[in-house]
């Protein structure tokens, strides 16, 4: 019996009567940094050593809303990722002050637009507060939700709010997804590191040739 085999015949054996009860194990018991304590690594420190994970980033938008009628919201997001394939979750974190999570939140859907490595303005633009941060930015309406599905990105995930936790100063934000496409370029992926943006690594079989040195150089035909 194949490992395949094995693992349906496990199944088939907890669905069945005989099957003894599978006990849950205790929860580990969780602590939190008390007001009065000192936080056991310095803040400073903790983005020193976080930043060397290079990420992606997205921008997350919600739709225009009316009542009251506001614009559509966006922010520029490193924390994001998939979460569930069944169902089918994301999740991105968004920091409790934020000013645009309270619309989202009223609005109860989403958009996360994957941005090419070309498009380090954009995310600019998304990451500045109180500014039209849609202006002069293409976009249409994601099928489902209606939220901006922004121009030229690498893909685009429509959502609808699943939950939304806790998680210190941040909130975790997870969504159903209801659509979801990937353009058909193939361009690299926009990637945060370390306070900079990184500068796309051409394939192999797409690299500048190399102009030959002056030992191996052909003389020009005269």
């Amino acid at each position: 019996m194949g490992h395949a085999g094995m693992a349906a015949a496990a199944v088939r054996y907890l669905r069945s009567a005989d099957a003894p009860p599978v006990q849950a194990p205790p929860r580990p018991a969780l602590r939190c940094v008390g007001e009065d304590e000192r936080a056991p690594v310095p803040q400073d420190e903790f983005r020193r050593v976080l930043g060397s994970f290079a990420s992606g980033v997205v921008v997350v938008t919600a739709p225009a809303g009316t009542e009251p009628p506001h614009p559509p919201a966006g922010f520029a997001c490193q924390s994001f990722s998939s979460l569930s394939l069944d169902p089918p979750l994301v999740a991105f974190m968004v920091g409790r002050t934020s000013a645009t999570w309270p619309r989202i939140a009223r609005a109860g859907v989403f958009c996360v637009n994957v941005l090419s490595a070309g498009q380090g303005g954009l995310c600019r633009a998304f990451a500045v507060s109180g500014a039209d941060k849609f202006a002069g930015v293409a976009y249409d309406a994601a099928p489902v939700s209606g939220s901006p599905r922004l121009a030229d990105t690498l893909a685009w995930i429509d959502c609808t709010i699943h939950a939304v936790h806790t998680g210190g100063d941040h909130l975790i934000v997870v969504g159903r997804v209801d659509a979801l496409g990937v353009s058909d370029g193939d361009e690299p992926p926009l990637l945060f590191h370390k306070g900079h943006f990184l500068q796309p690594v051409r394939p192999p079989d797409r690299q500048a040739p190399v102009p030959p040195s002056p030992r191996t150089a052909k003389p020009p035909y005269r």
